[in-house]
């Protein structure tokens, strides 16, 4: 896989896009009754929602697809759903972004699946080539603008991936690797992260 450009996701731009989406789904007139986040990216967004909504009733699924956890076919799957019925409840189901969708559709129809009365969904950044278009967005990303985003929750994860590959077969030095990171991704970090990115784990 060749190095993507990336964009470093900042906790202000987190707490901008939960304000956005707050008030998205305030202007619908629409209280969630359950916030189902999905672990591991939607997790926090799922949190953050929960607390300015009001929602105590917040629960999780797994779906696996993406970096170091993608499934061995490459398509999403559900590989901890969720335990208990949703009946009659209205259900927000929260991810941090849908770059094809496929994660946050399939989670939508598990949650479906549990008797709620109406299920919505939620994402940060909707990325425009993703084929499933959640019910509210903070931020909409052209296609051509698509990015690597390394958010707050998954930095480490992401940057011993990235300067693993921007370091090569042949072990460059944390130096050199932070440069290609900066040249070819658009990167930004510190000397001392990548080093310690580099370490064995």
């Amino acid at each position: 896989m060749e190095l993507p450009p990336c964009r470093l996701v900042t906790w202000a731009d987190i707490d901008r896009w939960s304000e956005v989406l707050t008030q998205k789904i305030r202007e619908a007139k629409w209280t969630p009754e359950v916030i189902v986040g999905l672990t591991r990216g939607g997790w926090v967004p799922s949190r953050m929602l929960a607390d300015r909504l009001g929602t105590k009733h917040l629960a999780a699924l797994r779906a696996q697809h993406w970096g170091v956890t993608a499934t061995p076919s490459g398509k999403a799957e559900i590989t901890e759903g969720l335990s208990g019925r949703l009946d009659g409840k209205r259900v927000l189901v929260v991810d941090d972004i849908t770059d094809t969708g496929q994660s946050l559709q399939l989670a939508v129809r598990h949650v479906a699946e549990r008797g709620p009365s109406q299920v919505e969904s939620a994402t940060y950044l909707h990325i425009a080539h993703s084929t499933y278009v959640p019910t509210y967005f903070a931020e909409e990303v052209p296609r051509d603008a698509w990015r690597w985003f390394v958010f707050p929750w998954n930095y480490w994860e992401d940057l011993r991936a990235l300067a693993r590959q921007a370091a090569g077969t042949n072990g460059s030095s944390a130096s050199t690797a932070r440069q290609v990171l900066h040249d070819r991704c658009q990167l930004d970090v510190p000397l001392k992260h990548v080093r310690q990115a580099l370490e064995p784990v």
